[in-house]
């Protein structure tokens, strides 16, 4: 399979899309697929807006330890190792906890249209 990466560096997260400071590595974008593959890295406290996934995405946790609240449920801490499945369409966000750094992986499809997320209000 070839892969291609359109961002080679690390990159922070957009202010629309995150609330402190966030930053996001492109792992894979495998050509001819809409599967997507990032690491994102959030300082202590940052946090992403409410948002949803056309698809459903998959976060795995890989440093640190932070926090995941899917709407109308209550916040769940996160740990190193751990793994969380969003479904599609399932308003969430995500983040760090309020004193640690928390980095994870979060897999994706996009949609036909490209779209990897719809945004909603800041947490």
């Amino acid at each position: 399979m070839h892969i291609t990466r359109t961002r080679p560096d690390t990159v922070a997260a957009p202010a629309e899309a995150v609330t402190g400071s966030a930053w996001i590595d492109e792992i894979a974008v495998p050509a001819g697929s809409r599967l997507r593959v990032s690491s994102v890295h959030f300082a202590p406290g940052a946090r992403t807006a409410w948002h949803r996934h056309p698809h459903g995405q998959l976060l795995l946790i890989t440093e640190g330890s932070g926090l995941v609240q899917r709407r109308g449920g209550p916040v769940e801490t996160v740990r190193a190792g751990e793994r969380v499945r969003v479904e599609a369409g399932e308003w969430h966000w995500h983040g760090a906890g309020p004193t640690t750094f928390m980095t994870h992986l979060a897999v994706q499809e996009a949609a036909e249209d490209g779209t990897e997320a719809e945004l909603g209000a800041h947490v």
